[in-house]
């Protein structure tokens, strides 16, 4: 839990905004709408997450979704293109660097 009120409870999400996210927004001259709103935080962490290639499974337990598929239906335009992962698997698949026990180098020949 990020937030939480005394006794480690969790912040209720209306009392927080009303209390605190809509005012820190006035003071900074921000309008209050959908693309300043919590859920625009929500998306933000997600596409954090799915950028730094965390899985979509752990994805879906951190933001509290029953369904790894609904996170994934609900993200999947934030994913990184396939072909750009393939390009960069490859390129470090054949990179210079220290010989090591895994690797393509190491599978058996048939």
């Amino acid at each position: 839990m990020l937030f939480h009120r005394d006794q480690a409870r969790p912040v209720n999400r209306n009392d927080f905004n009303r209390w605190t996210w809509r005012p820190a927004l006035a003071g900074a001259d921000v309008p209050f709408g959908r693309a300043s709103g919590m859920h625009a935080l929500r998306h933000f962490y997600a596409s954090v997450l799915l950028d730094a290639w965390e899985s979509v499974k752990a994805l879906s337990e951190y933001l509290g979704h029953h369904d790894p598929g609904f996170t994934l239906r609900t993200y999947t335009h934030l994913m990184p293109s396939s072909e750009k992962r393939t390009r960069e698997a490859v390129n470090r698949a054949f990179a210079d660097g220290p010989e090591t026990d895994d690797g393509p180098t190491t599978a058996q020949e048939e």
